[in-house]
């Protein structure tokens, strides 16, 4: 029987204890996910290379599997300031600490210490797939005229894949509808002090996620991070802003961008020190747009980026 890529569901629950399944719910633990991209089985082998009076390959040993998924998230808040987003979960299992400020606020900071790790079902019309000791990276993207969202990828330890149906009872209310990026609905941006009107802006956690398999030992663990990104921005005068200047001197300067308008709709994202490389010219519709590359540097540490919804 042929399945449907369309029937796709995601459940995603944070571990009270590393690797034991947590048993997310539809109800409860449903990701309205798009673009999903899984890697069920990525296998490492180990070569025999047995010499035979005969030409042809040697068998290959499994040595190593785990599982990967890939997937985005519309970049909304939850409906209510002071209450935590559904896609929080995920940004904790890419390294982030939540702090809820009751009725404010709820933000978002990387850690460097006792990143949690989650629990992973991915149904694929029937088929069943599990990951557990889940651990991720994350990207956001920000283009004028598009939906923002939210780009994960995750790597967890492989588990059979078996026959079993869908779960009923799968709720996306708490899923806010998102706001496209545009002079409206983004009322606030800037970059080293300047203004200039922004085209896109895509910022990549960059963490260094590392499937390990030892005697004694499986893990899924976050060894680094380095965020960088990019920013596509109007070209303009010297006077307005000397972006030559600031690449050649390597200069260092805050990030800010707000996205929506109403109280539990809106994001906040903020940088203390981005560094710009690699200016390069492009064309939109006639008119002259400057690229840079991003690099964002801690400024007292665990702070070189924040997410903020209020």
């Amino acid at each position: 029987m042929s399945k449907l890529t369309r029937k796709t569901l995601i459940l995603f629950a944070i571990e009270a204890v590393i690797g034991t399944d947590v048993v997310p719910t539809a109800a409860l633990n449903a990701v309205l996910a798009r673009n999903v991209t899984p890697d069920p089985v990525n296998s490492e082998f180990a070569s025999r290379d047995v010499i035979t009076p005969y030409l042809g390959n040697s068998e290959q040993l499994p040595a190593a599997t785990h599982s990967e998924l890939d997937f985005e998230v519309e970049l909304a808040g939850s409906g209510a300031a002071g209450t935590a987003p559904k896609w929080g979960p995920l940004l904790r299992a890419c390294g982030f600490a939540e702090t809820v400020v009751e009725a404010t606020s709820v933000k978002y900071l990387p850690i460097s210490d006792n990143l949690p790790t989650a629990t992973i079902y991915y149904f694929l019309d029937g088929l069943f797939h599990k990951l557990t000791s889940a651990r991720g990276t994350v990207a956001i993207s920000m283009t004028a005229k598009s939906v923002p969202v939210l780009q994960f990828k995750f790597t967890g330890l492989y588990n059979d894949v078996v026959d079993q149906a869908m779960p009923a009872n799968v709720d996306y209310s708490d899923f806010q509808k998102p706001v496209v990026v545009n002079k409206q609905n983004t009322p606030t941006w800037s970059f080293q002090g300047a203004s200039t009107p922004l085209q896109a802006l895509s910022i990549d956690l960059t963490n260094t996620v590392t499937y390990s398999n030892l005697v004694m030992q499986e893990s899924v663990d976050i060894t680094d991070r380095k965020p960088a990104g990019s920013a596509t921005l109007q070209l303009g005068p010297v006077a307005e802003k000397d972006w030559w200047a600031a690449v050649r001197d390597a200069v260092t300067g805050p990030l800010t961008i707000t996205h929506g308008t109403l109280a539990g709709n809106i994001i906040e994202i903020d940088a203390p020190k981005v560094q710009a490389t690699a200016p390069k010219y492009s064309d939109t519709d006639g008119v002259a747009m400057l690229g840079l590359t991003l690099t964002l540097v801690p400024d007292a540490g665990n702070d070189e980026i924040s997410i903020t919804v209020k």
